[in-house]
């Protein structure tokens, strides 16, 4: 059997990440560069990642059920985009550097994620999996006290907080611990940017995980609190018990850094009994992790005709520092950290599990420096080497220019970016299933061609051109200040009460609702309406004046009634499943008496 779990419909990510322990080392310890000559650390940790280049990224943000989450904000240097139905982001012309790549995803509700990577030429995939924000414990500021998780991590506190400006925060504090286990099938998923570090003395390492814990705090009005200086709290971090035979008595630790996107190297933990204990001086993630050297390695995978194979699962092995593994992007490569002066071992798999036995295997290594290398995949009989191609236009047969395309194959599926509307998606599948699916998504114009059915025509499969004719039904999309718009495509739910229907007034109503029912990414329009025809423009709706009729947006987002100068405009209300229009701009103060900016459009078919 494969020592790895392969994970359904995913856009898996491409970077390695230390996986499999199998011996220890501290960094202080024998360097493993085996007598040579002393490494040289850079000034500026920033001059191991090499130039400035601009690349494409593609990736998917799911929850830990491995459902798509809408909504997220995606950063990769100064560009940002928000997932899509389908959790699915594209960012074009990112700057990142040669060697590193740092890409963040965020929304209210769960703790920050985030990715980093080796970038490649092509196509950069990722996968993040977000974990909800939920409250472990509340505590209040002013006290000393201990928070401990059901699985035995814990924090303790003296009681003494700060918000982010440093200014001290009295009051309430929701405490969310979560912790991380290197023998969880998700954990390179969950984790924040990759299993790299910069140790105390300012080299680069890669790191073997022991266990990681993200500890976020925050005040009664959802703001991120911390330690002030002088503080210091005791955290706890349990071993899984596969690891209990390799654990040193002493870890470093490392805490990861949100801007720069890497861990860095401060204190120790002490292994008592099954849990590491150390003490911080602040809070994000924690790890306890053994560091190693490493250089950059990339493989290239192609057949015996030199054409590349895109989403092939590559792992390599190394006998002291364990498994790293990757997926090929459609130029047939995968780049990542594995540690340097060691002999590894290469298994090449197909992406689908046809076989336990890898498609390539070969002896690497050692590498001393950056390097890369090609790997020549032979034909196997027990799976099908295919290329899908075709064409993704809009519906007035225009190229679509910011877009993709999902084939779903058995219980995998693959995205892949469209290059001026042209596609091409290759694949190894088994040879008992010759059927996929096909799907478009106009990412820019939120249009769809649905799912269609095709047949493999080995070894090519030309679909031809597919459109995006099929219009999103119903959207909810509005942008505060400056930010991402926030585009709400799914879970819309509108209803029409006539006068004296409504449950607070005689008036004729609207409530609209659209998003999740964590309330966390939704949003919620009520409207009071005028007689006779209910069209036309409207205001805020004041609540404490009878009669009164207007709209209200605050159920949702932080818009309070203080200078509140929001216009809505009801164009359409149409009957019971046709469309009911609504647009609204203008001024407002949320509830922390800050002022902001805000349009939008609803466009959504009436259910009553």
């Amino acid at each position: 059997m494969k020592n790895f779990t392969k994970s359904p419909n995913l856009i898996l990510v491409l970077l390695f990440a230390l996986l499999t322990i199998t011996a220890c080392q501290k960094d202080d310890g024998p360097s493993i560069n085996n007598g040579s000559q002393q490494e040289t650390i850079p000034d500026n940790f920033s001059d191991y990642f090499g130039n400035s280049v601009s690349k494409n990224f593609i990736g998917n943000v799911i929850d830990d059920d491995k459902s798509p989450i809408e909504g997220v904000t995606i950063t990769i240097g100064n560009e940002t985009a928000t997932t899509d139905s389908n959790g699915v982001f594209i960012i074009n012309n990112a700057s990142v550097n040669e060697r590193f790549g740092y890409i963040k995803a965020e929304k209210q509700g769960y703790i920050h994620g985030s990715r980093a990577v080796v970038p490649t030429d092509g196509t950069n995939k990722v996968t993040i999996m977000l974990l909800e924000a939920n409250t472990t414990e509340t505590i209040s500021s002013g006290n000393a006290s201990t928070v401990t998780a059901n699985d035995g991590s814990s924090v303790s506190f003296d009681g003494n907080f700060i918000k982010e400006d440093g200014t001290e925060y009295t009051g309430s504090v929701d405490v969310i611990l979560h912790h991380l286990d290197p023998a969880d099938e998700d954990m390179p998923l969950q984790m924040p940017g990759m299993l790299y570090a910069q140790n105390e003395a300012g080299a680069e390492r890669m790191l073997q995980t022991m266990g990681m814990l993200a500890v976020e705090l925050r005040g009664e009005a959802g703001e991120d609190l911390n330690l002030p200086e002088g503080s210091t709290s005791e955290i706890r971090i349990p071993l899984d018990p596969s690891l209990m035979g390799i654990a040193p008595t002493t870890i470093p630790l490392w805490y990861f850094d949100e801007v720069n996107g890497y861990w860095k190297e401060e204190g120790e933990a002490t292994l008592q009994g099954n849990i590491y204990v150390g003490t911080v001086s602040h809070f994000s993630f924690w790890n306890c992790d053994i560091p190693a050297e490493a250089v950059t390695l990339c493989v290239n995978a192609i057949n015996s005709n030199e054409e590349p194979l895109n989403n092939l699962w590559v792992s390599i092995t190394s006998a002291t520092f364990g498994t790293t593994y990757g997926y090929t992007n459609e130029n047939g490569e995968v780049c990542g950290y594995v540690p340097s002066n060691e002999t590894l071992e290469l298994n090449i798999y197909s992406y689908d599990n046809c076989s336990d036995t890898p498609l390539y295997t070969e002896t690497i290594g050692p590498f001393t420096a950056d390097s890369s290398l090609l790997a020549i995949v032979s034909d196997n009989t027990d799976v099908v080497s295919e290329t899908v191609i075709g064409m993704f236009n809009t519906c007035n047969g225009n190229p679509v220019t910011d877009g993709y395309v999902q084939l779903t194959y058995g219980d995998q599926t693959f995205v892949d970016a469209v290059n001026n509307g042209a596609f091409e998606i290759n694949l190894l599948r088994c040879t008992e299933d010759d059927t996929f699916v096909l799907k478009g998504n106009d990412y820019a114009n939120l249009q769809s061609t649905g799912n269609i059915a095709y047949t493999f025509t080995t070894p090519l499969t030309d679909v031809g051109a597919i459109s995006a004719c099929n219009e999103v039904d119903e959207f909810i999309q509005f942008t505060i200040d400056d930010q991402e718009t926030v585009y709400i495509l799914e879970n819309i739910y509108a209803n029409f009460y006539a006068e004296g229907q409504g449950q607070t007034t005689n008036n004729a109503t609207l409530d609209i609702f659209g998003g999740g029912n964590d309330q966390e990414t939704c949003f919620y329009i009520y409207g009071v309406l005028s007689d006779p025809d209910y069209l036309g423009t409207y205001d805020s709706l004041d609540w404490n004046t009878e009669g009164d009729t207007g709209f209200f947006i605050g159920e949702c987002l932080s818009v309070s009634n203080v200078s509140n100068a929001i216009s809505y405009n009801l164009n359409t209300l149409g009957e019971v499943g046709e469309y009911i229009d609504v647009n609204f701009t203008g001024t407002y103060e949320d509830y922390n008496g800050e002022p902001h900016t805000i349009s939008g459009t609803v466009h959504v078919i009436r259910d009553n």
